[in-house]
């Protein structure tokens, strides 16, 4: 027979998974509401497939913006990559994070770290669930659009080859939410998907991370990548 801390554990437990639905839906509401979400896909169309959604990173809201503008469907097995010392940091971020996004949490500090990010990832993928992350590892607080991109896009694709990599350019999203503002900004943003790539048969970590991210760039309205 079951515990009573047992018993208590599981009616929060379906509790929370309750209510996950719900506020997930009000996200996706307010998120529309507040910026106006408009989704620009590839000639493919939204996606009918699993995929690794990589984008360009400027605001804690990005990933919501992709998630926002994805299809029901696809939405429900996509899974954000985030900073597990963020989203854990309370009970609120706990809940949002883990049940209404089901993000996948890594933690950032390498020393302290108890799992391999990429495993954990990989092992998603395995999952069959897609995942939406960004390369740039950190948000972009500067006058450059994309920052040098880190190295665990290419060692996520070394080993699943097979998964496609969608680039996506958010654009606005920073001026709807400044820094040290709390108010958002109401104003449109556009959510840009580019042509899905894989990681070629014998391509360099360098050469894969450069073409990647040029490929997100030529996404841009504001950037010429002939430059």
């Amino acid at each position: 027979m079951a515990s009573p801390d047992e018993i208590s554990a599981d009616a929060r437990s379906r509790t929370r998974r309750w209510a996950a639905g719900p506020v997930a839906t009000l996200i996706v509401l307010f998120a529309r509401a507040v910026t106006a979400v408009r989704a620009h896909w590839s000639p493919d169309g939204p996606p009918q497939r699993q995929h690794v959604y990589y984008a360009n990173h400027s605001s804690h809201g990005d990933f919501i913006l992709i998630w926002t503008v994805l299809p029901p469907r696809a939405r429900s097995r996509t899974r954000p990559v985030a900073g597990a010392e963020y989203w854990l940091k309370s009970p609120l971020t706990r809940f949002i994070g883990s049940h209404v996004f089901n993000a996948v949490l890594i933690e950032r500090q390498q020393k302290t770290r108890s799992e391999d990010p990429v495993a954990r990832m990989a092992g998603t993928l395995d999952e069959g669930a897609s995942l939406i992350l960004f390369p740039e590892g950190t948000r972009n607080q500067t006058d450059d659009p994309l920052l040098p991109f880190k190295s665990g896009l290419y060692h996520l694709a070394k080993p699943r080859p097979d998964i496609e990599l969608v680039p996506v350019w958010i654009s606005n999203l920073n001026r709807v939410m400044p820094k040290g503002e709390f108010v958002p900004i109401p104003l449109i943003c556009t959510v840009t998907f580019g042509e899905p790539l894989r990681l070629r048969e014998d391509e360099q970590k360098q050469d894969f991370l450069d073409r990647a991210r040029l490929a997100l760039l030529s996404l841009s309205p504001h950037t010429d990548t002939a430059a």
